[in-house]
């Protein structure tokens, strides 16, 4: 099975398949196939459509695998038959998205002396100052990492959304647990909305109801771009499997149920999916 860092759905699969450089296999999908595929992306990071720019950034600087043990007892049969011996293929990603004159930047990756975040943008031609909007899905470390350096608020002009839920949901946990997101959100504190699901933000995105990975996960809808955060850690057993569960899954039957409702929602809608654990090359 083919992977790679985007998700590509439908009839806008094919539509965008000239322009990101997918290879010859991958170009024998058609509008007509049921089931998703994801495709390897092989001469850019960046796809454009309609006026929107998106652009995935590898916040990782190795190669990550997510190890087999976080999903539970796997059966060595369905091991094999995926090729998954030795973990999934996954990263740690961010998303850039430009549109009517603003940058919004989902997510901001784990922070650490490793993360390629500032790197990623740099290359874009983009400095954290640049950024005018930033949407959270969610409040594990390795989404708002990003969003601190040495103590300090990291991007110095951008406004903050975060789903109500997520953030109420997370005051409610023990002190050890929620240190980051409490250190976080106080640093942004004069520029933190919380939002509610379905609310429309600038930019024209949509915030839409993912929770069952965390109390309040958010997936962004933009144009054909659907950013769903961590709907996905392991593509190449969640989308032959979407029942089955990450360890980090906060509440495991409603993320599986989230899991399998967006996937056919972005298949019946011809949607472009983005998700911060997608792929960035091929599986062995």
């Amino acid at each position: 099975m083919k992977t790679g860092i985007f998700l590509l759905t439908g009839a806008l699969a094919v539509s965008l398949l000239g322009t990101i450089g997918c290879n010859n296999a991958q170009k024998q999908t058609t509008a007509q196939d049921e089931s998703p595929a994801i495709f390897v992306c092989t001469d850019s990071t960046t796809i454009e459509y309609n006026g929107c720019k998106l652009t995935w950034i590898r916040d990782n600087a190795q190669e990550h695998r997510m190890p087999l043990s976080l999903f539970g007892e796997l059966s060595q049969k369905l091991v094999d038959s995926l090729s998954i011996n030795n973990g999934i293929a996954s990263s740690m990603s961010a998303f850039l998205l430009e549109t009517d004159g603003k940058r919004i930047l989902f997510d901001t990756g784990m922070g650490s002396p490793e993360s390629q975040l500032e790197t990623g943008l740099a290359a874009a031609g983009i400095s954290p100052a640049d950024i005018d909007y930033i949407y959270i899905t969610h409040f594990h470390g390795d989404h708002i990492g990003g969003l601190m350096k040495e103590g300090s608020a990291v991007f110095p002009k951008a406004e903050v959304y975060a789903a109500r839920q997520e953030y109420e949901g997370w005051m409610q946990m023990p002190d050890e647990q929620k240190a980051q997101v409490v250190a976080t959100m106080n640093a942004y504190k004069d520029r933190l909305h919380l939002i509610e699901y379905n609310d429309t933000l600038p930019g024209g995105v949509i915030a839409l109801n993912g929770e069952g990975h965390t109390p309040g996960h958010t997936i962004y809808q933009a144009a054909p771009f659907l950013i769903v955060g961590d709907l996905v850690h392991g593509a190449a057993l969640q989308l032959a499997h979407p029942e089955i569960c990450a360890s980090y899954d906060m509440d495991p039957q409603k993320a599986a149920a989230t899991r399998k409702q967006f996937l056919e929602y972005a298949r019946q809608n011809n949607l472009f999916m983005a998700g911060m654990h997608q792929p960035e090359k091929s599986a062995e």
